[in-house]
Parts: C-alpha cells; sequence; structure tokens
C-alpha cells in the first residue's frame, strides 16, 4: 500500500471516530430512528468539509434493534422510535475517495443489558490485543470466542469482520468471530475490520424482513427509464458501496408506483443486491462492537 492510499483510511478513520462520538450523542430514547440515521450521515459529510475533503457515508447508517444483528435502516416514512430498554446497535462508515473506515457500538440506555454490551466491547479489545504482524487470522476469532463465552453469552457465528478496500466495504480476509483453521498471518498493507457480535440466543442468525439497503451487483441494460436513471445515478455516486432505499427516494422523488416498478425491474434483473435484516431468534438479543485495522510498516494503527 503506498503512502497516499494509507493517508485517505487514517483520514477516514479520523472522520468516523468523530461520527461515532456525534452518534452517541444523537442515538437517545425518544428520538426517531430516521432522525438519527439522517444527523449521523449528515455529519459525517460535514466532517469531510471541515477537513478539505469529500468525506461520504461508506454505508447507509445501521440502527439494529433488540435481535437483529445488523442491515435495519430506516425508509424514508419510518416512524420508529428508539425506545430507552432496546438494544440498538449503532454501525457507521465514511469514506474518502473510496477508502473507507466502519466502526459500531451498541446503546442500551436502560442498562438491562448491560453484560451483553459490555461483552462484545471486551471481546474487541482482546482481539485487538493480540493482532500483530504475524498473527494468525484464525486466532483472533479464537480470542473473541474465549471472551464472549467466558462471560455466558455466544458469539455470532455466521457473522464476521472483514477486509476492507476501495469502494469496498467487504473483502478478503474474513475475520471470524469462532475459532477456524485459518493460518493465514497479518501482514503489511491489510486494512480490515473486527467486529464481535455477543448474543445470548443461539449464536446464528438469518434473513429476515424487507430490504432498504441495497448495492449495485450487475450493470447492465434496463428498459424502464425511471430504472435506468436510478441506476447511472448509483453508478456514479456509490459505485460499489451500498446505499439506502429512502436515499433514492430523495433524489427521485417519484411517485410511489413509479419507485416500486423501478426497483422492481433493477432486483428482478439482478442489477441490484438486497440486504435484508439480519435476525437472532425473537426475543433474545445481540451487541456488536467494531473497529477498523490498518497494518502497516510492522505497525497495527486502529483507525476508528
Amino acid at each position: 500500500m503506498n503512502k497516499k492510499d494509507a493517508e485517505k483510511y487514517v483520514k477516514a478513520g479520523k472522520i468516523l471516530r468523530k461520527a461515532r462520538e456525534k452518534a452517541r450523542k444523537i442515538a437517545v430514547p425518544g428520538k426517531k430512528m430516521l432522525d438519527i440515521a439522517n444527523e449521523i450521515e449528515q455529519y459525517i459529510e460535514k466532517l469531510g468539509k471541515e477537513e478539505g475533503v469529500v468525506s461520504k457515508p461508506a454505508f447507509p447508517v445501521n440502527l439494529s434493534v433488540n435481535e437483529e444483528a445488523a442491515h435495519r435502516t430506516p425508509a424514508s416514512n419510518d416512524e420508529m422510535v428508539f425506545e430507552k430498554n432496546q438494544v440498538l446497535k449503532v454501525d457507521l462508515g465514511a469514506h474518502v475517495d473510496g477508502f473507507v473506515g466502519d466502526c459500531a457500538f451498541t446503546v442500551n440506555p436502560d442498562n438491562s443489558q448491560a453484560k451483553l454490551v459490555e461483552t462484545s466491547e471486551l471481546a474487541l479489545e482482546n482481539a485487538l490485543s493480540v493482532i500483530k504482524p504475524g498473527t494468525e487470522i484464525g486466532k483472533i476469532g479464537e480470542e473473541i470466542e474465549k471472551t464472549i463465552r467466558g462471560r455466558g453469552f455466544n458469539p455470532v457465528q455466521n457473522l464476521s469482520g472483514h477486509g476492507l478496500a476501495p469502494y469496498l466495504t467487504h473483502t478478503p480476509p474474513t475475520i471470524p468471530n469462532i475459532p477456524n483453521k485459518d493460518s493465514r498471518e497479518i501482514e503489511d498493507g491489510m486494512v480490515f475490520a473486527i467486529e464481535p457480535f455477543a448474543t445470548d440466543g443461539k449464536g446464528f442468525v438469518r434473513e429476515s424482513g424487507i430490504s432498504e439497503i441495497f448495492s449495485i451487483e450487475e450493470p447492465k441494460a434496463v428498459r424502464n427509464i425511471h430504472a435506468r436513471k436510478i441506476l447511472e445515478f448509483a453508478l456514479k455516486e456509490y459505485k460499489t458501496l451500498p446505499f439506502a432505499e429512502r436515499w433514492i427516494i430523495e433524489k427521485f422523488k417519484l411517485s410511489d408506483f413509479q419507485h416500486k416498478l423501478a426497483m422492481r425491474d433493477l432486483l428482478r434483473a439482478n442489477i441490484f443486491r438486497a440486504y435484508p435484516i439480519l435476525k437472532e431468534e425473537e426475543g433474545m438479543f445481540v451487541s456488536q462492537t467494531e473497529t477498523s485495522v490498518l497494518v502497516q510498516d510492522g505497525n497495527v494503527k486502529i483507525l476508528v
């Protein structure tokens, strides 16, 4: 990795650290989820201007509640309000010229699930303590699982950390939340996110619910004029990064029928990929803590 690219990752991380602290103040009980997401996303862009760079959300702010582990972002007309007894995962990302930072934290205002929240935080802390050039990737998952199970919870086994690359939020290597046989070693030039998920459920999530997050899977010709314009805009604005349907609605202001028809055509043609909400068992809880790491010149730099 050259110095300029590394600097962009560092800049994205700096912006995201500030955005995370702002998000902690924004994500309060009684507030609409839509307002929380909009304010965080707008703040990421504002921070970029203050830093003299173009900074944008790397993906829609995820606000996943209770048994939901990931991929809930508010709809354009969402009236859901954050309640004090909920366990809210706030997952946010920022990019500078496509160079991505990714982080997450969990909020539980009434502390009814305080131990669970602390567990994912401790799992991340312990995972970071073992990371250095030469560490086997499987050892990271071993440390995460040991921490989570040692506190009486289960790691979510079918979710994991991931590599980061320009305009890509999920690339190899997979950073597991359980031990595996991956003997690849951490080495210079790697950029990746570590994100332990802890739960009082079984430790597996499934896809459920309506998708509000999409990305471009395969650009190709489409007949519907509105679908064509949406695709052109998404290619220019987001490239291979995920985006929210509410962003598209806000940009084009189509009738409900026109918008649904355009999105249907894009999905049926496999031009867009949908990201359904990922859920544990109903009535269970999930917490998440995440940061991004850059390995350069033999050093491990925590970006966020």
